[in-house]
């Protein structure tokens, strides 16, 4: 079957931000179950994470450096300005001058949390955990559920020895590429291009020597990817590893529930069609287990 347009949205594309109907909802909450159950099954432990982070914590990652054009700051009104500087209608803004220093940041994935929650402390090898974060990505142009400024994403995120997080990428490869095949979505396994490291210096030419980025796409979207950081986040946290001392290795599989929406949609051509495949792969996916 050949991808089709997909079912349409309950709203009007808002600069990026999209709302979803009863179906469309009805399906993202069943894609989340099913990927978080995934982590639970592996004996991840579920975790909510804030919502905003601050700017200082994500500068000391080189977010800011690795990724500034997908950054967004969340910054209050500064009440002693406001009135000499109002909105502005024409713009349908706030001037800068009615705002208050940027501390605060909209994170571009959900892990950056999880790591930042784990500063300073042991954890065992072989912990994982799994969250559910709404993220946000400044991108040059927005296109129904392909990219939107706002989305949901679950991630599945393991802390501890090499072994381990290597380990937890081989499994999840796996699991996405059965589910894959389980929903007949042709899905294609590329190196993401993005960078994450620092630019420049050893981690930069490891990086490239070896890949620590794999992106599972469906009609050139990337909608899952597995992710291994070596002992970056460990480091830069101060996460370790309980009776070693060394600095925790992170690795993550993560899940862009929205363009999972808009893959099975245009793969399956109704949110009713998509919905069947869903349930009838995970049943597929449970009995595997």
């Amino acid at each position: 079957m050949s991808p089709t347009e997909a079912p349409p949205l309950r709203a009007a594309d808002q600069g990026g931000l999209f709302a979803l109907g009863p179906e469309a909802t009805a399906l993202l909450r069943l894609l989340d179950d099913t990927f978080a159950g995934w982590g639970v099954q592996a004996g991840a432990a579920p975790l909510t994470m804030p919502a905003l982070l601050p700017a200082a914590d994500l500068a000391r990652l080189d977010y800011f450096d690795n990724f500034p054009h997908q950054a967004i700051l969340a910054s209050p009104l500064d009440l002693d300005r406001r009135a000499e500087h109002p909105f502005d209608p024409a713009t349908g803004s706030f001037p800068r001058q009615a705002l208050e220093p940027g501390a605060l940041a909209l994170p571009s994935a959900a892990c950056y949390a999880v790591y930042l929650d784990h500063a300073g402390t042991e954890v065992a090898d072989g912990t994982l955990v799994t969250v559910v974060g709404r993220c946000f990505r400044k991108e040059t142009e927005y296109h129904d559920l392909r990219r939107v400024l706002g989305f949901h994403m679950r991630e599945v995120i393991a802390l501890g020895s090499r072994e381990h997080a290597e380990a937890h990428l081989a499994a999840f490869t796996e699991r996405i590429t059965a589910f894959a095949e389980a929903l007949d979505l042709p899905l294609g396994k590329e190196v993401a291009t993005d960078p994450f490291y620092d630019r420049g210096g050893t981690r930069l030419l490891l990086q490239q020597l070896s890949p620590v980025k794999w992106e599972f796409l469906y009609d050139g979207l990337a909608i899952a990817s597995v992710n291994v950081h070596r002992n970056f986040f460990g480091e830069r946290c101060g996460i370790t590893v309980a009776g070693t001392g060394e600095a925790a290795f992170t690795s993550c599989a993560a899940f862009g529930l929205e363009r999972w929406l808009s893959a099975l949609t245009r793969r399956h051509g109704s949110w009713e069609a998509a919905t069947a495949a869903v349930e009838q792969a995970a049943r597929q996916a449970g009995r595997a287990v």
